[in-house]
C-alpha cells in the first residue's frame, strides 16, 4: 500500500472507532454513568470467581498497563523501527508522543462524563479518577497497537505471531481491570474504541505529513540513484 492508501485507511478506522466511541459516551452519559447491559453480569461473575491465584496473576497483567511500562515498551520498538540513530531516535520521540498525547486526551475526556466506578468493596485491585474510558485499558491499547505497527515495519519472520501475542496483551490488561472489580465492561470498550481512534488519527496524519526522507523505510540518500554506464572503448 502506499502512503495515500495508509492514510485513507487510517483515517476512516479512526473515525469509525471514534463514532462508535461517541455513541456510547452519550448512551453512559444518559444513562447518568449507570452500568449498561452486561456491565452488572460480568462484574458479579468476576467476583464470585477470584482464586488467588488468578487474582496475583491478573494484578500483574494489569500492572503492565501503566506508568512507565508502556512508554519503556514503546520507545523500544521505536528504535527498533528505523537503520540510522537520527531516525531511530525519532520514531522514539514520536511514539513516546502519540502515547502521551493520548494518555492526555483520554484523562480530559474521562474528567468531562465523570462515571462512577463500581463499589469499591467489589475492587482486587488499585484505582484512582473516574471510570469511563478505561485509562489502563486505553494505555495498553495504543501501546499494543504501535509495536504492532512497529513489528510490521521490521520483523521479516513471524510477524502474525508476534503481532498476535502483543494484541493479545493489549487485550487482557483491559480484561483484567473488570476482573479485579475496578472498572465496568462498557469502560473497556470505550478504551479500546478510543485508541483504535487515536492510533488512526495519528498513523493517518504520519502517512500525510510525515517527510518521507524521515521514514523508517525512506532510503537514505534524498535524490534518484545514479544510472552506472559501461565505459565505452575508442571508436575505430
Amino acid at each position: 500500500m502506499n502512503r495515500k492508501d495508509v492514510a485513507e485507511l487510517a483515517g476512516s478506522v479512526g473515525v469509525g472507532a471514534w463514532t462508535a466511541f461517541g455513541v456510547l459516551s452519550m448512551v453512559v452519559i444518559g444513562r447518568g454513568g449507570a452500568p449498561l447491559f452486561s456491565d452488572e453480569d460480568l462484574l458479579s461473575w468476576s467476583v464470585a470467581h477470584r482464586p488467588e491465584m488468578a487474582v496475583a496473576v491478573a494484578r500483574g497483567v494489569s500492572a503492565t498497563g501503566t506508568g512507565v511500562v508502556p512508554y519503556g515498551i514503546v520507545v523500544l520498538a521505536a528504535l527498533l523501527t528505523a537503520r540510522t540513530v537520527r531516525r531511530r531516535l525519532l520514531a522514539a520521540l514520536l511514539a513516546a508522543a502519540c502515547l502521551a498525547a493520548g494518555q492526555a486526551l483520554r484523562y480530559g475526556v474521562m474528567t468531562r462524563i465523570a462515571r462512577p466506578r463500581p463499589l469499591r468493596a467489589d475492587w482486587a485491585g488499585h484505582a484512582s479518577g473516574w471510570s469511563f474510558p478505561s485509562g489502563h485499558t486505553t494505555t495498553a491499547a495504543i501501546t499494543a497497537g504501535l509495536v504492532i505497527l512497529a513489528i510490521r515495519l521490521r520483523a521479516p519472520h513471524g510477524r502474525t505471531a508476534l503481532c498476535l501475542a502483543v494484541g493479545c496483551w493489549g487485550a487482557l490488561v483491559g480484561v483484567t481491570r473488570v476482573y479485579l472489580g475496578v472498572h465496568w465492561f462498557t469502560d473497556v470498550a470505550g478504551g479500546w474504541l478510543f485508541a483504535i481512534g487515536w492510533l488512526g488519527v495519528c498513523l493517518c496524519a504520519a502517512a500525510r505529513w510525515l517527510p518521507s526522507r524521515l521514514l523508517a523505510n525512506a532510503p537514505d540518500t534524498a535524490g534518484p540513484p545514479r544510472e552506472e554506464h559501461a565505459s565505452r572503448g575508442p571508436v575505430s
